[in-house]
């Protein structure tokens, strides 16, 4: 498991973070900390255990030595618990969606109606 990867992961358990509950710091750790009591204790563990990956991927040596499995499963764990934090937000907006793309063929029918019927006469 490569610096990159671990800096992706870390990335978007940093952002869903941030996204979903509104943790601040520039840092994986910083935010943690800032919503530490919104977290299970399962999922604080999980993304300390990334805020250590992070630190080690740094040294290349140490980098290998960092079991993978370990640091992927926190990554899953943190990433299956804030993902669907947004659930509602997400089918409203779904939901809006739709609702917006049956006014616009309501208003394209409705207006070739119209005009088939000026066109006709029948106006």
């Amino acid at each position: 498991m490569g610096p990159e990867k671990i800096n992706q992961m870390v990335g978007q358990v940093s952002r869903l973070l941030a996204q979903r509950l509104g943790a601040k710091g520039p840092t994986l750790e910083a935010r943690v900390a800032s919503r530490a009591r919104a977290l299970p204790r399962k999922v604080r563990k999980a993304a300390l255990v990334l805020v250590d990956a992070e630190r080690k991927a740094h040294a290349p040596k140490i980098a290998r030595q960092l079991d993978a499995r370990r640091v992927e499963g926190a990554f899953a764990t943190c990433r299956d618990y804030l993902e669907p934090l947004g659930a509602a937000e997400r089918l409203r907006a779904a939901v809006l969606g739709l609702a917006s793309s049956i006014a616009v063929i309501v208003v394209i029918v409705g207006g070739t109606l119209l005009a088939a019927m000026v066109w006709t006469g029948a106006i």
